[in-house]
């Protein structure tokens, strides 16, 4: 049996049922997003793995290669890349495989675009990209792991929250990450 480091979140399931009320909040003009069409494995775990290794996002890091590029080759599922001069701040990965919902699987920033006030914005350029598509709905989760901005922004973004659920993640330590000690078990 494989060594693991027994983790515990509570997870935040929120949904968002019409485009939300007013104009996006607009990125800084030094700011841009591009639709990465059919990102390679590569450059997909650059980006999952530097936003999220404060965030313990681990369930794509032991994901076998193969399995990766099929999910990064479906056409219901699109990866923005959120960058600042020339360099990746930032990504989102929008899946609409389980149509007419459409889930906000990832969200975040690099750890040096976080405190420059692009989160918002970033999530607002997220949900309205995610609405263009003319879904019945959004989701995204978020949970205790997360930056603690996360679930506020969400809400304020507007997302409600559906329910939370406890979880125990059982995360291999061969994957290296830092685990805060309040969510060891």
């Amino acid at each position: 049996m494989e060594p693991v480091a027994r983790v515990t979140v509570t997870v935040t399931f929120l949904r968002m049922d019409r485009p939300p009320p007013g104009a996006s909040a607009g990125l800084p003009t030094d700011y841009q997003v591009v639709t990465v069409q059919s990102p390679t494995v590569g450059f997909y775990r650059y980006l999952y793995n530097t936003v999220g290794a404060d965030y313990v996002w681990w369930l794509r890091r032991t994901m076998p290669d193969e399995e990766l590029a099929t999910l990064l080759g479906d056409p219901a599922v699109s990866i923005h890349t959120l960058y600042h001069g020339g360099q990746p701040a930032g990504f989102f990965e929008l899946d609409a495989r389980s149509w007419p919902d459409v889930n906000l699987s990832y969200f975040g920033l690099m750890p040096h675009a976080i405190g420059a006030g692009v989160g918002f914005p970033f999530l607002r350029s997220a949900v309205d990209a995610a609405w263009r598509q003319r879904p019945r709905g959004m989701t995204v989760n978020t949970c205790t792991a997360d930056h603690p901005r996360a679930l506020p922004t969400y809400l304020r973004a507007g997302f409600r929250n559906l329910r939370q659920v406890r979880e125990v993640w059982n995360v291999p330590l061969r994957l290296g990450m830092r685990i805060p000690p309040h969510l060891l078990s």
